[in-house]
This record gives C-alpha cells, structure tokens and sequence, in this order.
C-alpha cells in the first residue's frame, strides 16, 4: 500500500479506535534497531490530534483507556515511550533512534533530538 504517513495513521486511528482524526501535527519521527546490527527495523512517524470525530471503541490491538499526564503507565509500555512521550505532551518536535537487545525487551542505547520553533537542537 502506498500511503502517506498522515493517510497510515488516519486509517489507524479510525481501524483501531473509531475515532476519525479532524486534523494532525507532526511531531517527529523515530527509528527502531533491534539487535546488535546496524539495519533499521522500524520508522514511525509521529502525530497527535486535539480534535477527532466519533466515539472511541475498542480494536484488536487492546482496551482504550484516557490518562492524565501523571498517570501514564509507562512502566506497562515500551522502554523508548517513556523518553519521548513527554515530549510529544509539550507539543515540542523531535527524531530519535533507539536500540533494543533482538526481543525488544530491553532499551540499550538511545539519541533523541528536539527541534524548537528557531530550528534549534538541542540533544537530550
């Protein structure tokens, strides 16, 4: 399928919660190694939506639960969301790489990079 990264996660979003995106902003974009080789696994783009259409509805993928910020579970989440999840929630711009042992269960090294509205980076 040939799809932009906005049309994947408009088709996601509604697939898998009901929920139909009324607009989306980028925020970044974030490459998953696993294992001890250099080859990029994953490339996820980044957005979010402060408005949406519908009524959220459970998909396959899990329950749908609202949090407030305080209390995410990052601890019952995957290892790199706790470093750039935050970043998202301030509505900042970011790339990051993260490296995992070959199962995905251990965060061994990551480079996460936020860009201001001046283009600055600053590294984390």
């Amino acid at each position: 399928m040939n799809e932009s990264p906005e049309a994947c996660v408009a088709r996601e979003l509604l697939e898998e919660t009901g929920l139909k995106a009324l607009d989306l902003k980028f925020h970044g974009v974030l490459n998953f190694y696993f294992g001890d080789r250099n080859e990029l696994d994953w490339i996820v783009y980044v957005f979010s939506t402060k408005a949406f259409e519908g009524e959220p509805k459970a998909g396959g993928e899990g329950n749908l639960q609202w949090f407030a910020f305080e209390d995410i579970p990052y601890d019952e989440m995957w290892q790199d969301d706790k470093h750039w999840l935050p970043l998202l929630l301030e509505d900042k711009s970011f790339r990051g790489n993260f490296y995992f042992d070959e199962e995905g269960k251990e965060l061994l090294d990551l480079d996460l990079m936020i860009f201001t509205l001046n283009d600055r980076r600053d590294k984390i």
